[in-house]
């Protein structure tokens, strides 16, 4: 391609685009957004149509099926990424910057979905040298790209868009402010940036070399000098928002906001110096473009002494009260309540004294009687402790200053009953069931008198040493067993195990094996014996003692016949 001559060039790419829509009719089942979009993005050097861009708009909005949203990103992205050549890009790139101007918003949540896959605008390898011409109009499409994809990423921040944004109404200027406007310091100095940094990428989208000439460039340019006055009114009004602020900010708010300020400054210079070459363009004639003015230095100056002094913590407005909290809510919630007036004694007119005559007849006053205590009421909030726990009772100091039961001293000797007089003679005025039970004598003297043995020793006592002798007694000989155990069992691998009972399998089998050795173990004798009377008689069923040589009994000869016959 860049050794064809521009007009086979253009006979070639008439060609591709019109195999290219041919091929859609046939095996798209979009095709008409295939069309529209081959046939807006297609090889000639003009602007896109009207009909094929409101085709995409149409396709692209919120009534219509999410797939063919979907479809359309992907048809885009895949025209970008297979093209080598500038017009083709750059009317995509025209293409999408439009839609997301002019068209629904839902085309560009879309394109923010798609994007995270892969980006749709990454065309920082874009190349085309066909010619100088493409040279130097790939350099501005590869600008004009991150235009756009900066134009997303402040999306992501703002979380609105800087053009579709209806501007607040304002007494000051007719036209309105823009939400940075009323914006606090947190959201201001994170919105800022981000507005500065999609600035900062406007002004290189400025055209060098050949493409300042190119109509397509030009017609490409118009669209970002519309975004331009918008993104510089919303740093304006934040800047405004930001100095009125700025002296009551703490110190790394106020380094912060120094430093917007300042780059506010510089992108305001560079915006000015974009501004003077565009107004020169065919397209921005009727472009009404602001007047930048640079801030003071003086300004700056005191900007920078507030920070040498700016605390480093924000000043708290609000004053901070702290309650003391007691831990008898009860009596402070009683004190807090009106203490009701003590209630006065019922006043009683004085009467005349009555006299009265004694026995010797001199007049005497009537004795009069004492009126009865007043009980004032007592609060809880005038009571110390609410149990009463401190309070001493007096008649219960008298019995324990009087108790004389827990000193008592016995005197020896044979008396059986108990000497109580001694002791209850404090209470010899007092009567009650506790009394009877304290005086009354007590007949059951049986199992003191039994188990009180001669010598002062006692029966329990005795039993309990005899008891721990026995004991201590078995605990030696089990030990000494043990320790004997053990020493048998010092040479014995399985000495541990020998005091855990076997299974029951094998118990069973040991029982088997015993009965067996015991019936091996008899065996001989009764060998002896059987041998011992065959040899004597061959008759197994004989007399056993012709085998000893000896006549049976009852026979002449015999020792037995003998004594028969002395019988």
């Amino acid at each position: 391609m860049g050794s064809l001559p521009k007009g086979w060039r253009k006979a070639y790419g008439a060609i591709k685009d019109s195999t290219t829509v041919s091929l859609a009719k046939v095996n798209s089942e979009y095709k008409d957004l295939d069309i529209a979009i081959v046939k807006a993005t297609n090889h000639v050097e003009r602007p896109p149509k009207e009909r094929h861009i409101r085709k995409i708009f149409y396709a692209t909005s919120s009534g219509r099926p999410r797939t063919d949203l979907s479809y359309c990103v992907h048809a885009l992205s895949r025209r970008l990424t297979k093209t080598h050549n500038w017009v083709v890009a750059l009317k995509t790139l025209v293409v999408i910057h439009r839609t997301l101007r002019e068209g629904d918003p839902i085309f560009r949540d879309e394109l923010l979905t798609y994007s995270r896959r892969g980006s749709v605008l990454q065309m920082s390898n874009f190349k085309d040298d066909s010619s100088p011409l493409a040279w130097d109009c790939s350099t501005w499409v590869r600008t004009y790209a991150m235009f756009l994809e900066e134009r997303l990423e402040c999306f992501k921040v703002l979380r609105y868009d800087i053009e579709t944004e209806k501007l607040q109404p304002a007494e000051d200027t007719p036209k309105g402010n823009s939400r940075t406007r009323h914006l606090q310091c947190d959201e201001l100095l994170e919105q800022l940036p981000a507005l500065q940094q999609l600035l900062f990428r406007l002004i290189g989208c400025q055209p060098e070399g050949a493409a300042f000439g190119n109509y397509l460039v030009q017609y490409a340019l118009a669209l970002v000098l519309k975004e331009s006055f918008r993104i510089y009114c919303a740093i304006n009004d934040g800047i405004i928002n930001l100095v009125d602020m700025y002296f009551d900010l703490p110190k790394m708010d106020a380094i912060k906001a120094l430093d917007v300020y300042k780059r506010s400054g510089n992108l305001a210079r560079s915006l000015s110096d974009f501004y003077g070459i565009c107004r020169g363009l065919e397209l921005a004639r009727n472009f009404q473009f602001p007047v930048l003015r640079e801030p003071p230095p003086n300004f700056m100056e005191s900007m920078e002494e507030y920070i040498r002094e700016a605390p480093r913590t924000v000043s708290v407005n609000k004053t901070i009260e702290y309650y003391e909290t007691s831990a008898t809510p009860a009596i402070e919630e009683a004190e807090e309540k009106e203490i009701p007036p003590t209630p006065e004694a019922p006043q009683v007119k004085e009467e005349p004294p009555i006299l009265v005559e004694n026995e010797t007849g001199e007049p005497v006053d009537e004795p009069k009687e004492d009126p009865p205590p007043v009980i004032q009421p007592v609060l809880p909030s005038l009571i110390g402790d609410l149990l009463g726990l401190d309070e001493i009772n007096p008649v219960a100091a008298e019995l324990e200053e009087t108790n004389a039961l827990a000193l008592a001293i016995v005197p020896s000797g044979d008396n059986s009953k108990p000497n109580t007089a001694g002791f209850l003679d404090g209470f010899s005025e007092t009567s009650g069931w506790e009394l009877a039970l304290v005086t009354a004598e007590s007949s059951n003297t049986r199992h003191f008198t039994e188990s009180t043995l001669a010598g002062g020793f006692d029966k329990l006592l005795l039993d309990s040493l005899y008891e721990d002798t026995t004991m201590r007694q078995q605990m030696s000989t089990t030990n000494y067993g043990n320790d004997a155990a053990a020493s048998n069992n010092t040479n014995d691998p399985f000495a541990m195990s020998s005091g855990i009972a076997p299974p029951t399998n094998v118990q069973m089998s040991m029982m088997i094996q015993e009965q067996q050795n015991m019936m091996m173990q008899s065996q001989p004798y009764q060998n002896i014996l059987d041998n011992h009377y065959q040899a004597a008689s061959p008759n197994p069923f004989g007399d056993p003692f012709l085998g000893l040589g000896m006549p049976p009994p009852g026979v002449p000869g015999s020792s037995l016949a003998g004594n028969a016959s002395l019988i």
